[in-house]
């Protein structure tokens, strides 16, 4: 009797861990595919036909609207559906494993280093999401700030980064194509 109890223990375990991995994976792939597609096909574009300063202008504000989506949705959906607060609980881990407590001593370092670093790598949301106290709590004045401050340095930098391809690019084709 007490290994079928253990075993509809173990099954029902799995079902939660295969589901959460579900979950993760999909969300994962779905920012991933998103992220990737507005970062590399339609930043560059663009930047191309409408040039450094409009094209910025216009694709920030695409940036906004899009980061605010996700962040409602995030929100909505009440699921961690990218691991995010997960990673935040690794601020607090005092286990055994090495590996885990140096995570937490880097984790809880400094938020104007991860700031940045989250900034210049990812999106507002993931910044924000990641930075915000709380959890699927809508946002507070400070997360607002942390938000527009990460819009404004990330699509800033990306305007920078296809401004400088496509340049790089002309560049080529012209030495190249006469």
């Amino acid at each position: 009797m007490k290994t079928g109890q253990s075993g509809n223990k173990l099954i029902e375990r799995f079902r939660v861990y295969s589901s959460r991995g579900g979950e993760l994976s999909i969300g994962l792939a779905a920012k991933y595919l998103s992220d990737r597609a507005f970062d590399y096909l339609l930043y560059p574009l663009v930047i191309f036909k409408l040039g450094i300063l409009k094209g910025g202008i216009v694709m920030t504000f695409l940036a906004f609207i899009l980061n605010i989506m996700t962040m409602t949705f995030y929100d909505w959906s009440k699921r961690d559906w990218i691991g995010i607060e997960a990673i935040k609980d690794l601020k607090t881990y005092s286990g055994k494993k090495m590996i885990g407590r140096f995570t937490s001593w880097i984790l809880q370092r400094s938020d104007s280093v991860i700031f940045l670093f989250l900034s210049l790598r990812y999106d507002a949301f993931t910044t924000t999401a990641y930075l915000r106290r709380g959890k699927f709590n809508g946002m507070s004045r400070r997360d607002w700030m942390i938000f527009m401050g990460s819009l404004l340095i990330s699509n800033a930098y990306w305007t920078l980064a296809c401004y400088m391809g496509i340049t790089l690019f002309e560049w080529g084709w012209k030495a190249i194509a006469g």
